[in-house]
């Protein structure tokens, strides 16, 4: 005949096994539907991201609004003038090159007079003449973040 208890202990035993597996089974059910959801999410961040690149190269390639108003045979470029341009800014060669749609480098080669713009980039270049500080890290913000607003 078993000792009663080693019956009565094995007894609460399987009854605390079994009320920890009906109390775990809720957070199981969550935990998955969690998981469920966050693969959602990722899903749709990933859809959300590819359709984000071909809209910022589609801005890129867009002349900014002055530049249209820009007579581009008659805008007069100097290498001196672009980098006083820049530096009046405040802007760095990247920066500036994202505003006119090149990159830093290209900016760099044209200051140093390596290389020289093509007449298609007169016009933004010319167009950032008339702007100021403020105006032109708008315009960065705008191209950078998607026009984020800083909090005073």
């Amino acid at each position: 005949m078993p000792n009663i208890a080693t019956v009565f202990k094995e007894e609460i035993l399987r009854l605390a096994r079994k009320e920890i597996r009906r109390q775990t089974n809720v957070f199981r059910k969550a935990s998955a539907q969690y998981r469920k959801d966050i693969a959602e999410m990722k899903r749709r961040v990933a859809d959300l991201q590819r359709k984000v690149v071909p809209l910022e190269k589609q801005v890129l390639k867009n002349i900014p609004p002055q530049a249209a108003e820009v007579d581009a045979d008659h805008v007069r470029f100097t290498a001196k003038g672009l980098r006083s341009q820049r530096q009046r800014l405040g802007l760095s060669a990247a920066n500036y090159g994202k505003l006119i749609g090149v990159t830093g480098q290209t900016i760099y080669s044209w200051e140093q007079e390596t290389s020289r713009p093509r007449k298609q980039q007169f016009a933004p270049i010319a167009a950032l003449r008339h702007i100021g500080k403020r105006e032109a890290q708008a315009r960065l913000e705008q191209l950078n973040g998607g026009g984020k607003k800083r909090s005073k």
